[in-house]
């Protein structure tokens, strides 16, 4: 008989402490017990989770953003996307995301799943949503926020993941959504808004 769980390789929390505590993240240090009984230290950053929106245009073009990255100090081309407010929905915070960062609204969505972006030294995680019939307003950006749109054919976007024009990583992964949506290999349950 096969053993289910995952008790022989789950980690147990002995103790927990504050590294720094941020306007956007945490930072903890915890002292694990590991699965033979010995201890260990984990780092990590505690971040409050967040969405990305894969918004397909009527003529196979996806909207995607340009914006400045400090982090790695250069003008990056990535879906929109933007973090989640304590306690709310995924589905709310993208609708939210796209008409702030895009200015545009969407007349159809689908939850496409979840991406841990950084499981080794981060609690994010990305909920993933595909977003149809747009309807173009104004967007309504930050007073700290500068990007710009740049829509670009769906061929394209997988182009740029291919060559490396597209790095980032959320990008990367919904990249295959996008892909394996558009061949008719993974199916959405779209939602009217």
């Amino acid at each position: 008989m096969t053993d289910t769980t995952d008790d022989h390789l789950t980690e147990t929390l002995l103790h927990s402490e504050p590294l720094f505590e941020g306007r956007f993240l945490n930072a903890r240090r915890d002292t694990v017990r590991l699965p033979d009984g010995a201890s260990a230290t984990r780092e990590y950053f505690v971040h409050p989770g967040a969405v990305v929106i894969i918004a397909l245009m009527d003529d196979d073009t996806v909207l995607l953003e340009r914006q400045f990255r400090y982090p790695v100090g250069r003008v990056m081309t990535e879906l929109p996307a933007g973090k989640l407010d304590p306690g709310e929905d995924p589905l709310a915070c993208a609708k939210r995301e796209l008409m702030e960062e895009t200015g545009y609204t969407a007349g159809s969505w689908a939850y496409a799943g979840a991406l841990h972006l950084a499981i080794s030294y981060s609690t994010e995680i990305i909920h993933i949503l595909f977003a149809r019939d747009l309807i173009a307003g104004d967007a309504q950006l930050d007073d700290d926020e500068f990007l710009e749109l740049l829509p670009m054919a769906a061929d394209d976007v997988l182009a740029a993941c291919s060559n490396g024009a597209i790095t980032d990583a959320k990008t990367l992964s919904c990249s295959l959504w996008l892909q394996n949506v558009r061949s008719g290999a993974w199916s959405l349950d779209w939602k009217p808004a």
